[in-house]
């Protein structure tokens, strides 16, 4: 049974901090509205930047139910580049997020803001591998153009990091999408 002043103080844990459960967080401010710059529109770039976030969450569920579904002769190979696609996305998408982040703008909050704020991409619709196969090496060409037209305009506002980024995503995108072609090719 609880008695107030009848507890006994715990003695304090190596390495543990003790919670501080008298104060309360101040609720969040309301997301800025998208801010303007002498060097361009950062709200309008941020816009898009999240829209490639998008992007890159359908492309690792896309890369990731390919890898699953799969079959084919070469199902070894492709099921071992797909997992890796799968995670790329992913570390993708957490990278971009953070540089969102890191300018100040709030993510969205779930899954449906985030397919809300982006174009979706060109969907599967058959399991023949071949097929699952272009569906995907044709968005990651998309990618790849997304992020190669986001590159200047990150320059532009002088978000130097962001745009040396959207040079690497785009090597990274078109690659893919050769590897994929070639298999495609041999296959």
């Amino acid at each position: 049974m609880y008695t107030p002043g009848s507890q006994t103080q715990q003695p304090p844990q190596m390495g543990v901090e003790p919670l501080n459960t008298g104060v309360t967080p101040e609720p969040q401010a309301k997301p800025k509205a998208p801010g303007k710059s002498k060097n361009g529109d950062v709200g309008a770039f941020i816009q898009q930047c999240i829209s490639l976030c998008s992007y890159l969450k359908e492309l690792q569920t896309q890369s990731h139910l390919i890898h699953l579904n799969y079959e084919g002769p070469n199902f070894l190979g492709v099921h071992g580049f797909l997992k890796d696609q799968y995670e790329a996305h992913l570390e993708q998408f957490d990278t971009l997020g953070e540089f969102i982040r890191s300018m100040d703008y709030l993510m969205p909050m779930c899954a449906r803001g985030l397919a809300d704020a982006g174009p979706g991409i060109q969907h599967v619709t058959s399991y023949k591998g071949t097929e699952m196969l272009a569906t995907y090496y044709k968005n990651l060409e998309e990618l790849g153009m997304k992020s190669k037209k986001l590159e200047p305009i990150a320059a532009k506002i002088g978000a130097i990091d962001i745009q040396n980024y959207m040079a690497e995503l785009c090597g990274q995108a078109f690659k893919a999408a050769w590897f994929i072609k070639a298999t495609l090719r041999n296959g």
